[in-house]
């Protein structure tokens, strides 16, 4: 059984810095994708970043220069690093992860509960 699980939210100060965990454990694959999401109440899910399986990256606009992607995949691990925090920033952020390539769309097959990140100005 596939299971994701993301940790590392929290509360900041616009300017301030927090890094997301992704564990995907049961994965039969030694490869994946995995990307961030982020939804806020009333809004859609918007995809912030990406890591393919050729560790090709893709970012939204809204966070380029900002937030950095990485993948460890000894640990199967994927981390979202956040730099430079807006309280527009402010959303459940989401790991998903999948053998195919989705790109920044929500159709991946495999989500976890997602963490809370909450910036104040």
């Amino acid at each position: 059984q596939i299971h994701v699980e993301e940790s590392g939210g929290g509360s900041v100060q616009a300017g301030g810095s927090l890094r997301l965990s992704c564990v995907v454990s049961g994965y039969p694959y030694s490869a994946y994708c995995a990307a961030w999401f982020r939804q806020v109440p009333g809004k859609e899910r918007e995809g912030v970043a990406l890591i393919n399986v050729d560790d090709e990256i893709t970012y939204a606009e809204s966070v380029k220069g900002r937030f950095t992607i990485s993948k460890d995949n000894a640990k199967h691990t994927t981390y979202l690093q956040m730099h430079n925090l807006k309280p527009e920033d402010t959303a459940v952020y989401y790991c998903a992860a999948d053998v195919f390539d989705y790109g920044l769309s929500a159709l991946y097959k495999f989500w976890g509960q997602g963490t809370q990140v909450t910036v104040s100005s």
